[in-house]
């Protein structure tokens, strides 16, 4: 690798090394780690007989539904991202309470299609406090990913 050094006598200044945006951008970072957190929260909960995934895409591998955890999640995360970056902090908070009140509607719905199985001791109740910390802590992380970056 050849590198060129800046000359002393030189009125520009030295470039700055630039970082790979792929990795530097807060979006990005935020849908890995809700991806990251999803994928092992679902094998905490399925592991411990919680709940399970009937339907899935290769279920001979994976005992969660990977479909849910590296597609439809980061594109929801994503989503989400957007509308929070784009509303006040009573939006945002409104936000959070609304998506953590509409997804038991969702798994109630998975459960009729078929797609989400859970044990006699789960409550959807639960699913709306999982909700209000997962939403929250994926904000906080982007906007300290932001705030670094900028």
């Amino acid at each position: 690798m050849n590198t060129v050094k800046h000359l002393n006598d030189s009125s520009s200044q030295p470039s700055r090394k630039k970082q790979y945006r792929f990795w530097n951008n807060p979006s990005l970072a935020a849908v890995c780690l809700a991806s990251l957190l999803a994928t092992y929260l679902d094998l905490f909960f399925v592991g411990k007989h919680i709940y399970r995934f009937p339907m899935r895409p290769m279920a001979n591998i994976f005992s969660i539904n990977i479909g849910f955890t590296l597609v439809v999640l980061p594109v929801f995360v994503f989503v989400f991202l957007r509308v929070m970056s784009q509303v006040n902090k009573w939006g945002k908070m409104g936000l959070i309470i609304f998506i953590s009140l509409l997804m038991p509607i969702f798994e109630k719905l998975a459960e009729v299609i078929g797609w989400f199985d859970h044990s006699e001791d789960w409550e959807h109740l639960y699913t709306v406090f999982g909700y209000l910390l997962f939403l929250p802590l994926i904000y906080s992380f982007y906007s300290w990913m932001a705030k670094r970056k900028g």
